[in-house]
């Protein structure tokens, strides 16, 4: 029985290619390195796979940025302003697209459908040129075979594509990017021609879109595009990919109908819906079934009883011989390899797998469909999952006991936001459109450093608490010194947003080397939530009143909130993930009510990836959003009206979540706003009222360019020109962390500048 894997993590276990990729940036290694250091990953990779005995191995799904940048290199779709003159794009176009350059700035960077990762959003309009202007699909299949191992092409389909674009500043709000789908397609025919040339026997358009909620307009699109493809495929196997969600029955009658296709690809973990229609509608006679069993977005040892028996059931749907088993989605949403987790609890460690293990489990699917059954391995499984099921360490009565007591509550502070505004006015003393950070200040190497000795114990506690004090000084000064209203201390405490609360909370585990890459080179390391969660001792209250002692200004304190804990983590898949987030809500309250009580009276909570856990099919939605912002308001609903809570959120489209981000009744909130090109705006615009304090970002932080004060203070007036001035609020995009002090100093002095500007020119219209 065949086996396949979707996509596999491109950063390497030990994050070879970020480290590369950011010495290159640097001007610190050239070009022929980073592309030696990629060229070992894959071959790694490829290796890996074919040992492992893997039939169907992809390629062309390695990346320096994303997949999606990678097509619009592909079809030389490069926005003007990056002035390319055509040819085969190199390095200096396709990163200035990513991460903008020192005059212009990048492209939108927006959430991969509901995951953490990130992709750069092609901007197309009527008059975008295509040409066929990277060949790196080819050559990463010419690359692949010259090792000997014969892979699948992976291409992000054309429609997907467009539908995934936005339409460039400036077009006419009539133009469908789907008009541009017979400009892009001769390219797609290019490409094919030559991997077949190559010697290709199977290629896979990635087409994920097909599992949202389509119209009949983009349905069409679907079967115009491989109808139009069909004469170039001829003569190679064609697997159309979907993940992520079910795929509803009006487009998988569309997708089993397209002309020259051989096989389907199927999300069964988070599509158990498409299951069922499966097995009521059929395969077309003949063709293939990828069967994503394993999933590909969660770390936990697939219970490989459960997924035989779903296998043994399709077989009966497409035959024998035509049922492949595959991953859920690419691997590259979980970590590399559990075998660098050496200090990792051992018990909850058995009940884990990453993507190296799921490699294993996939082809251990295949050949016990097969006949081939490993007994032992199946054995050691059911044993793990046997284990995880009955350990006392994953149940904690109290928790699920305070957890079940919230419901017949809607938790909402008893005053309205204007007068609880008002109480904060009073006690704060603000400007008019007050100056503040998102948190985080840049992570210093020394910083690090500190942090990895305290933590190896090569430096003791009051070495390290004298440390982090220093760094939360000095950033508090130079905040003063740039005369910031709303002060951060910089979280030099932290690694990461959401790694730092979940070493405090219990239920958690933590890994050493389980990355994932979430845009770029930037990498996460997701807890493992794998049991009910609580809040032992208090997690911020220390340092956030040693930042207040250091300064007369409001200190904010600054916490994740239970959304983006949730969702920034590897949860558990034994209970509800609203049953999960209410347990963290429940700790971060009691967090939220020590800052209080030690004086702080900026608490920040952070839902950065509230949107991000959005269901992709609408019928979803409210019940998400339902239990999604009651958890938030668990957190800050027992604080005084004089304390004021502000969230903040990033990199995703809030526009159709407005009233949803409204009822989450924060008294301020920070939002992404200036690389999405003030997409935000256009809601307020188009008459949507919001009462609270807004901070719409003024420059993306994401970009090493640093914005003139002029530049920012225009932001600033497109923003007054549909909110009012007392409730705007002026900081960047988001958190600093990423980015170097003298990329910062000067930035940040530019927005104070700004806002100082604006105020001036407000005072004199008075």
């Amino acid at each position: 029985m065949a086996s396949h894997i979707v996509g596999y993590p491109r950063m390497g276990p030990k994050r070879e290619l970020k480290f590369a990729l950011e010495s290159f940036w640097d001007g610190k290694s050239s070009a022929e390195d980073l592309e030696k250091v990629a060229a070992d990953l894959r071959a790694s990779i490829w290796k890996q796979m074919s040992e492992a005995g893997i039939k169907y191995i992809p390629s062309n799904t390695f990346s320096y940025y994303d997949q999606v940048l990678d097509t619009t290199a592909m079809l030389g779709a490069v926005p003007d302003r990056y002035s390319w003159t055509g040819g085969e794009i190199g390095h200096s176009t396709y990163f200035s697209m990513a991460r903008g350059n020192a005059t212009v700035p990048a492209m939108e960077m927006t959430k991969w459908f509901d995951t953490n990762y990130h992709f750069i959003v092609p901007e197309l309009s009527p008059a975008t040129k295509f040409s066929y202007a990277s060949h790196k699909a080819v050559s990463e299949y010419k690359e692949a075979k010259a090792l000997g191992v014969d892979t699948v092409p992976v291409l992000v389909g054309p429609v997907s594509y467009l539908l995934l674009s936005k339409a460039a500043k400036g077009v006419e709000k009539s133009f469908s990017l789907l008009s541009l789908l017979d400009s892009i397609l001769p390219i797609y025919k290019e490409v094919v021609t030559e991997l077949k040339a190559a010697g290709a026997s199977w290629i896979q358009f990635d087409e994920p879109t097909l599992v949202k909620d389509l119209a009949a307009h983009e349905l069409a699109a679907f079967s115009s595009a491989y109808a139009a493809l069909e004469s170039a495929l001829s003569g190679l196997n064609v697997l159309i990919e979907t993940y992520f969600a079910d795929v509803p029955a009006e487009s998988y009658k569309t997708l089993t109908s397209l002309s020259g296709v051989t096989a389907y690809g199927f999300d069964l973990v988070r599509g158990t819906k498409t299951l069922e229609l499966m097995k009521s509608a059929g395969i077309p006679s003949g063709k293939y079934l990828f069967a994503g069993v394993v999933d590909g977005r969660n770390i936990w040892a697939d219970d490989l009883a459960a997924s035989l028996s779903t296998l043994q059931s399709l077989e009966a749907v497409v035959g024998k011989d035509k049922l492949v088993v595959s991953t859920s989605c690419s691997l590259m949403h979980t970590a590399v390899d559990l075998v660098n987790e050496t200090k990792l609890d051992s018990e909850i460690k058995s009940w884990l797998a990453f993507a190296a293990q799921k490699v294993v489990e996939v082809n251990a699917l295949g050949k016990a469909l097969a006949g081939q059954k490993d007994e032992a391995y199946f054995a050691a499984n059911a044993a793990a999952q046997a284990s995880r099921r009955s350990s006392p360490r994953v149940n904690n009565e109290e928790v699920q006991k305070a957890a079940a007591a919230l419901k017949g509550s809607d938790h909402r502070r008893a005053t309205p936001v204007s007068a609880r505004l008002d109480a904060q006015q009073k006690k704060l003393n603000l400007p008019i459109l007050p100056t503040t950070t998102i948190g985080s200040f840049p992570q210093t190497m020394d910083l690090r450093r500190v942090r990895r000795e305290y933590k190896a114990k090569k430096i003791s506690e009051e070495e390290y608490v004298s440390a982090i004090k220093e760094e939360i000084s000095k950033v508090v000064k130079i905040q003063e010194e740039l005369d910031i209203d709303v002060l951060v201390h910089g979280e030099p405490e932290r690694n990461d947003m959401v790694e730092y609360f979940g070493e405090q909370l219990s239920g958690f585990a933590f890994t050493a080397n389980g990355w994932v890459q979430s845009y770029g080179s930037r990498c996460v390391k997701p807890p493992i939530i794998y049991g009910d969660v609580s809040r032992p001792n208090p997690m911020t209250v220390f340092w956030s009143k040693m930042a207040q002692d250091m300064t007369p200004r409001p200190m904010k304190g600054m916490l994740t909130g239970p959304v983006t804990i949730l969702n920034w983590s590897f949860v558990r898949n034994d209970q509800p993930r609203f049953e999960t987030c209410y347990q963290i809500a429940l700790a971060i309250k009691k967090e939220v009510e020590d800052l209080e009580a030690g004086g702080i009276q900026v608490i920040q909570i952070d839902e950065a990836a509230l949107r991000e856990g959005l269901p992709l099919r609408k019928s979803e939605h409210a019940f998400y959003l339902d239990w999604a912002v009651h958890s938030f308001r668990i957190t800050n609903c027992g604080v005084q009206d004089t304390t004021q809570i502000h969230t903040h959120m990033c990199y995703s489209n809030f526009n159709d979540i407005i009233h949803s981000i409204i009822n989450m009744d924060a008294d301020v909130i920070t939002i992404e706003n200036s690389r999405s090109d003030e997409k935000l705006l256009s809601v307020f615009r188009e008459g949507v009222t919001y009462g609270a304090g807004i901070g719409p970002g003024v420059y993306d932080i994401h970009s090493p360019r640093i914005p003139s004060t002029e530049e920012i203070a225009d932001r600033v007036n497109k923003m007054l020109a549909v909110l009012d001035t007392n409730i705007l609020w002026v900081n960047p995009d988001c958190g600093l962390k990423t980015r170097k002090y003298t990329e910062v100093k000067p930035a940040l002095t530019n927005m104070v500048a700004a806002a100082k500007l604006i105020r001036t020119q407000l005072a004199s219209t008075k």
